[in-house]
């Protein structure tokens, strides 16, 4: 059955002033917003070029009192369309609905009041307005959205409304409720009639435009027909979860497979993986090369598209969006990967600093959109005056570039790797492993174009490495060494090493070295809805609390990655029993940037809370290597696997999973397939 947005609805999560979490958003593909841990506010509307960064308004005031300052709770319910906001607050009942116009620069609010106290009453409430838009044609290449502190407020009585306009660039935003309110420069107030139990709607409209003529007839628009627009975009979520999984679609190049199963866990691990990709599409006229992917939402990075992410969701844009793909990886060749994390859409511009993981990003980006969709034809295309074949064999060799007299590559210093986990630097088994996978792969694309010798001298190097890198290990401890340039070993309890040593040679692994790893995470690292990416006994843990990487909790696709590699190796019923637990941390929506492992903080939702944006945590509320979620159904449970040139195969694990589940409409190289417990139903 195709979900719609009533599948992927949160739960209601109850939070309060000062709780540490992270307040949902939504996306309709050209921009984003947040809502705050208020009843009203909204936060981070952000369409670009257009910003006005992290600018909270629309703060509420009722009867004279700040609504944050009572120390009322309000209850948050995310869906894809839509968050609806509940609270009582001095003898009322409030419920706010809010929403981003279709195709539309706007956000649009409908808030409903209700008289909870047995007799007539006047209510006074007042909205603080503020704005900070700017248009900012160029590389955002900070993690917070530009703005403009000086932006000049207009009045507009005639639509009750204000109008905030950028003073050093061509942006408006038209803030106001269509009704009769007293308006100054600070804000609105409205004043309802409520008799016993009576309810009233306020409706209120931010709208974004480059000139004061567009944004004022946007807000007309949007605020005549609220109601409607709430509608609408209901509607429209629910055609885009249909387009999303059927072949064919008018919105992607390609479609995902359904999942048809009672295991109301793994459906919703799968279910919530998918918007980890979708929400992230943004078809913006100003994205300097059309359709683009984004990698966090939405306060930080918003046009930043980041590799390492992209890498880690890399099956779900090969099966569902694969000429969007190809279009990211000649982007990215075009790129110096040696200098940049990834590019900014709005300007196709490299961003940031060189991540080390890129040359393996690049090798599965490329072999998965080569493995599922067939185009081997791509591998000769000019892409700025080399084959696209040429880059992938650089990918797989750069590591020489890198390589010290121990046979490793060096992989730099913190900000190479995880930015917050000092002591994981330079030679790391984690990538050194990688780049056993990258001469692997390269390997297997020498011998589809008839060069065996090659092929063979790149296989001997990868067993030579392979060597090396298990030189890195730690018996008896199941972890991994890293080496420092002056040849001291630092012992090191990351998870990064386990995932991607699993996910990678995981095949090459003694049994013993296999025990010992899996007890090391059980025992270190595991939580019973989520997990610590570093070990709590390691001694960098004080170096950091940022829930990503360190021992507060864990980034997105740990997880995930974790739950594969256990499936590789066999440990099918545990892997399966702890994603039932994790499955309770996608409660709170799209998986967000980070979680925090239940002993650091209490679960929400009986989930691993998600980690807050604000300091020290800084963390987003969703991240596009979501899609990470979705291996471990396809591929670990169903056991697809789709080779690059000897077919589609399926070795399902299934273990204690629904017998009678069956994955529909699974697309490899022009074909779709179904695939059950036997394996691929013809």
């Amino acid at each position: 059955m195709i979900p719609t947005v009533e599948d992927l609805r949160s739960s209601p999560l109850v939070h309060r002033f000062a709780d540490v979490w992270c307040p949902p958003g939504l996306t309709n593909f050209l921009g984003c917003v947040q809502v705050d841990t208020e009843i009203f506010a909204i936060r981070s509307l952000n369409f670009p070029p257009f910003a006005c960064s992290d600018t909270v308004t629309a703060s509420l005031y009722v009867n004279g009192k700040y609504f944050l300052s009572t120390g009322n709770a309000v209850t948050h319910t995310w869906w894809p369309d839509r968050i609806v906001r509940t609270a009582d607050v001095d003898g009322l009942r409030l419920t706010t609905t809010t929403v981003l116009g279709v195709k539309k620069m706007a956000c649009v609010q409908s808030m409903v009041v209700q008289n909870l106290r047995p007799s007539a009453r006047t209510v006074t409430m007042k909205f603080a307005l503020r704005g900070g838009v700017t248009k900012a044609v160029r590389s955002w290449n900070d993690a917070v959205p530009p703005t403009e502190a000086d932006n000049r407020v207009e009045l507009d009585a005639d639509r009750h409304a204000l109008r905030f306009i950028a003073q050093k660039s061509s942006a408006i935003v038209v803030q106001g409720f269509g009704e009769p309110t007293q308006l100054t420069p600070l804000g609105a107030t409205i004043t309802l009639q409520l008799t016993s139990n009576e309810s009233k709607r306020v409706r209120f409209v931010a709208a974004v435009g480059e000139d004061v003529a567009s944004a004022n007839a946007l807000f007309d628009d949007c605020i005549a027909k609220v109601d409607v627009e709430i509608e609408k975009a209901r509607a429209d979520w629910n055609a885009e979860l249909a387009a999303i999984f059927t072949p064919g679609n008018d919105r992607y190049s390609g479609h995902m497979p359904i999942l048809e199963t009672i295991d109301e866990a793994v459906r919703r691990v799968y279910l919530t993986g998918i918007p980890g990709v979708v929400y992230f599409k943004r078809d913006s006229p100003y994205s300097a090369y059309g359709r683009a992917y984004g990698t966090l939402m939405p306060r930080y990075w918003e046009t930043a598209s980041f590799l390492w992410d992209y890498s880690l969701s890399s099956m779900v844009h090969a099966l569902l969006d694969p000429l969007c793909m190809k279009k990211h990886l000649e982007l990215w060749m075009k790129l110096d990967i040696h200098k940049h994390f990834g590019t900014d859409w709005l300007t196709g511009q490299g961003l940031g600093q060189w991540y080390s993981v890129n040359d393996f990003a690049m090798t599965v980006i490329s072999r998965d959109y080569l493995r599922w969709n067939g185009d081997t034809a791509w591998l000769d295309s000019d892409v700025n005056g080399s084959r696209a074949f040429d880059y992938l064999a650089k990918y797989a060799t750069n590591y020489r570039r890198f390589r010290t007299k121990s046979g490793l590559a060096d992989y730099g210093g913190l900000n190479n790797l995880l930015e917050c986990v000092d002591s994981y630097l330079h030679e790391v088994a984690s990538l050194n492993g990688a780049n056993v996978f990258n001469l692997l792969t390269s390997a297997e694309l020498f011998e589809m174009r008839s060069d065996p010798s090659t092929a063979r001298a790149l296989r001997a190097e990868a067993d030579e490495l392979t060597t090396k890198v298990m030189e890195l290990y730690a018996p008896g401890r199941g972890t991994w060494n890293a080496r420092f340039p002056d040849g001291s070993t630092r012992y090191v309890t990351h998870v990064y090493d386990f995932i991607t040593i699993l996910n990678t040679i995981g095949d090459k692994l003694s049994s013993t070295m296999k025990r010992e790893m899996v007890e090391f995470f059980a025992t270190q690292l595991q939580t019973p809805t989520w997990m610590h990416a570093l070990s709590c006994d390691d001694d960098n843990a004080p170096f950091s609390v940022r829930p990503d990487h360190q021992w507060t909790g864990a980034y997105t696709a740990w997880p995930a990655q974790a739950v594969t590699g256990l499936y590789k190796i066999g440990e099918v019923d545990r892997a399966f029993e702890w994603l039932h637990g994790l499955a309770k941390s996608a409660n709170q929506g799209p998986f967000g940037q980070a979680h925090l492992a239940e002993t650091v903080l209490s679960p929400d939702a009986g989930g691993a809370r998600k980690a807050a944006p604000e300091f020290p945590w800084i963390n987003d509320w969703a991240c596009s290597s979501g899609g990470a979620w979705c291996n471990i159904v396809i591929e670990s449970i169903f056991g697809v696997k789709a080779s690059l040139r000897d077919g589609l195969t399926a070795t399902p694990q299934f273990g204690k999973f629904d017998r009678d589940a069956r994955l529909r409409g699974l697309r490899y190289q022009g074909r779709t397939v179904d695939v059950d417990r036997r394996g691929i139903v013809t």
